[in-house]
């Protein structure tokens, strides 16, 4: 084992410019920028708490190449995904554990994945990692890493373990489901389009050498340029995981011309299209302008067509009754967490969201007209946001297998529930939760 030198009060900060950070020439070293901005990355995930993707792109600036960019977001996701393991890795190799905030822990943390799941090979990994220390720190990580390579068996398990507290949450809630879930983050997902003809799917699944899970649904593998895609600047399609497609199936196509639907917490707009691809009347509301803008622009790609309303929905109130509501309620998003593992590791308390599903439910419940329909959902595998709030006043309408993708199936009380675990042969699918009602 190796002993690490005392790093207490040696928290790693970034952001700091002294010469306690990365050396001043790191420029010059081919690669180095890629990993200083995973770092950082990964970083602003654990410490500020901040989501990857709106970490990621500033911090990508100065990586001037799309393909660096992309190895370095690559890496960032990989350290999320596999933090749990790789500190056990690296405390299994230190005779004093490092501090979780240890420069040399998040170096360390950034060379492994590179190795046991990027398989970058170890000499590039060392010529771009280790000049991110300086001093002791430098001597101790190159010393950890090699005793870790040495041993000849390093690897990470065939699952990635779960933080404690997430861990603890879902052993208790699907205990019998819990090895299968883990198994399901250990890659990231495929790539699900949804389309906006379902007549076209078998055309698309062949014309893109895909599979479709369902009608309307072709997936792809992933890694591919979304934008470089056939049928994509003609908006014959969108990006929209399966499990994220269902709410609004369960909707279905409008009843007659002039039936109204909406959609609440409607951005980026994948639901949206959906509805309006079935030939609803929508109005998407949302409270965030910018967000709603991208929705807009993938309506314009599409070429269809729909209301848009920045607004509270606490406060807004509508001059009119609606034919169909989609609730696609604010969360914790934990059951994105294939796609966003950095979710897993800044998690807050969710009384407040909770508070506000339950305030959206009741008052969407009031707006709904005589016969119409109403959808809740939330891409959470928390029971809190999802099970314990399928309480409304209208009548329930239950989800049928028949309106589910092969291999799934609706729960006894006519809910749907998705998980990572589930359709794995296929690809999986990410965790979600819905229930459905009528006037």
């Amino acid at each position: 084992m190796v002993r690490p030198p005392n790093t207490s009060g040696s928290s790693f900060n970034l952001t700091d410019t002294g010469s306690d950070g990365p050396p001043k020439n790191l420029a010059e070293i081919p690669g180095s920028a890629a990993r200083l901005a995973a770092l950082r990355m990964v970083d602003a995930v654990l410490r500020r708490g901040d989501p990857l993707d709106q970490a990621g792109p500033p911090l990508l600036r100065p990586v001037p190449r799309a393909d660096d960019r992309a190895l370095a977001t690559a890496i960032a996701q990989e350290v999320l995904r596999w933090l749990v393991d790789l500190d056990t890795l690296i405390d299994s190799a230190t005779a004093q554990n490092l501090p979780d905030d240890a420069k040399a822990r998040s170096v360390l943390r950034l060379m492994l994945v590179q190795v046991l799941r990027l398989n970058l090979p170890p000499h590039a990994v060392i010529a771009t990692g280790l000049p991110l220390l300086t001093g002791g720190p430098r001597r101790l990580a190159h010393g950890v890493f090699s005793a870790i390579l040495k041993r000849g068996d390093a690897a990470l398990p065939a699952a990635p373990g779960l933080p404690t507290p997430v861990l603890a949450r879902w052993v208790a809630a699907w205990p019998t489901r819990i090895d299968a879930i883990a198994a399901g983050l250990a890659e990231p997902p495929p790539l699900d389009l949804t389309l906006a003809n379902a007549a076209d799917t078998a055309h698309w699944a062949e014309r893109l050498g895909g599979v479709s899970l369902m009608p309307g649904h072709v997936r792809l593998a992933r890694g591919q340029a979304v934008e470089k895609l056939d049928g994509y600047r003609e908006g014959a399609w969108w990006v929209q995981d399966l499990a994220a497609a269902i709410p609004a199936r369960l909707i279905g196509q409008a009843p007659h011309a002039g039936a109204t639907a909406l959609d609440l917490c409607a951005a980026p707009g994948g639901k949206t299209m959906q509805l309006a691809a079935a030939g609803w009347h929508v109005t998407a509301l949302d409270k965030s302008a910018r967000r709603l803008e991208r929705l807009t622009e993938n309506m314009v790609r599409t070429g269809l067509t729909a209301q848009t309303v920045t607004a509270d929905a606490l406060e807004w109130v509508p001059d009119h009754g609606f034919d169909a509501i989609l609730v696609d309620a604010p969360c914790s998003a934990t059951g994105t967490c294939r796609r966003h593992p950095d979710v897993l590791h800044r998690l807050a308390a969710m009384d407040e969201l909770m508070a506000l599903q339950r305030e959206l439910l009741a008052r969407a419940a009031r707006w709904l007209n005589p016969g119409g329909t109403l959808v809740y959902a939330v891409c959470s595998l928390e029971p809190a946001e999802g099970e314990a709030q399928a309480h409304c006043t209208l009548t329930p309408r239950p989800i049928t297998t028949a309106e589910l993708p092969e291999g799934l199936v609706p729960t006894a009380e006519g809910w749907l529930r998705t998980d990572p675990g589930m359709i794995a042969e296929a690809g999986g699918i990410d965790g979600f939760f819905a229930a459905r009602w009528t006037a």
